[in-house]
């Protein structure tokens, strides 16, 4: 069974920036996509950014273009989030998701999920 292990969560300042890290026990480029979801209180989890496995192609949700970077080092089976200009809206809990296969639908497996406090 793949394990995800977020890190890098805690509280920063609006404007400021935070790097979210998100260890494997598998190799992360063999995954079919990687991904950062966010839920913040009283509000469903939504999609933040993704890396697939092969291409290194991404994604970003339009309320983080230009500010956050998805990006991975595959030596050391860790996927990162690369968050600057952080701004209270960005307040929620930080999940990373592995999308194993194309033979699955969606992402099925998940870490436990890092906090980012953003004060303003």
């Amino acid at each position: 069974q793949v394990q995800l292990v977020e890190s890098g969560g805690g509280l920063v300042q609006a404007g400021g920036s935070l790097r979210l890290s998100c260890a494997a026990s598998r190799r992360t480029f063999s995954m079919y996509r990687m991904a950062w979801f966010r839920q913040a209180p009283g509000k469903e989890r939504e999609l933040v950014s993704s890396i697939r496995g092969s291409s290194g192609n991404t994604y970003y949700v339009d309320s983080v273009k230009g500010r956050f970077t998805i990006s991975r080092d595959n030596a050391k089976n860790t996927v990162y989030l690369q968050m600057n200009d952080l701004k209270s809206e960005d307040t929620a809990v930080y999940y990373c998701a592995g999308w194993s296969t194309a033979f699955v639908s969606t992402y099925d497996i998940w870490g436990q999920g890092t906090q980012v406090t953003v004060s303003s």
